[in-house]
This record gives structure tokens, sequence and C-alpha cells, in this order.
């Protein structure tokens, strides 16, 4: 923006004097915009700091079992995510996961949610990817039978 206004019409138009001072003002203000470091931090108190902790261990913990029982890990993923949701949610809700995500912070619940949400998509589109594969190797051996299940 500064640069805009340094590059712009209007500065021709203004006396050689003006047009110095403006650029030297406008030098001054970019050399502080590019020495200032904008860091954003959620403030937590204590209870909600060991919340979020806990929220994101329980949900650390499925992920880690994931492979070991997908199904079961999905199912708990959606309940999970479901007691982040506000919207009357599909299936079962986990109380206590809910209870917990209450004792967050309010930016916090939102990206336990956005997590949430991360994953599911994960699985659906792994799921997705899965079927489609056993589908194309399904339909390769068939192209090699007759019609009476013989192969040619």
């Amino acid at each position: 923006m500064i640069h805009s206004i340094q590059n712009s019409q209007d500065m021709r138009q203004i006396s050689d004097g003006e047009r110095e001072e403006l650029n030297l003002t406008a030098n001054r203000l970019m050399g502080r915009t590019l020495t200032v470091e904008v860091s954003v931090e959620t403030i937590r108190n204590p209870q909600q700091e060991e919340s979020l902790k806990h929220a994101t261990k329980i949900i650390d913990e499925v992920v880690s079992k994931f492979l070991d029982d997908v199904g079961t890990a999905k199912s708990h993923l959606m309940s999970l995510y479901s007691a982040c949701s506000s919207e009357v949610p599909p299936g079962p809700v986990d109380q206590k996961f809910q209870s917990i995500v209450i004792g967050c912070a309010l930016e916090d619940q939102k990206k336990i949610k956005r997590r949430l949400e991360t994953l599911l998509r994960n699985i659906d589109n792994s799921d997705k990817a899965i079927k489609l594969l056993e589908h194309s190797k399904g339909a390769g051996p068939k192209t090699l039978q007759n019609m009476d299940g013989k192969f040619n």
C-alpha cells in the first residue's frame, strides 16, 4: 500500500519538497513494518491448558489404534466429532470428551473440531481410494473370462 502511494499519479502533482518528505515518511514506515513480528497465541488458564492436553491425548490414542481396527477407530472419531458439533449428530456423542472440549478455550475447541474433520475426511478419502483400487483389480481378471466363466 505504501509503495502504491509512492508510485501514484498524485505524487507527481505535488512539489518536490512535499514529495521528498512523503518519500522519507513512507521509507521510515516501511522500515518499521519490516521489523515488526506478529505472533498470535491462544490465551489459556491452567484448566483450559489441561483440557486441551487431555482432548489431544484422546484423539492421538484413537489415531494410534487406527491401523489395528479401522472401523472402530472411525466410529470413535465420529463420536468425538459429534461431541464438538452444535448440530444434531447422526450417531452417538462421547459425553466425557464433550465435557473436556467445553473446558478448552474457544479457539482450541475450533481447532479440535477442525482436526477431527480432517481426520474423518482423510479416512473417507482413503476408503474411496481403496474401493477404486479393488474395483480396478476386480475388473482386470473378469475380462480374461468368457461367458461360461472359463479363462480364454
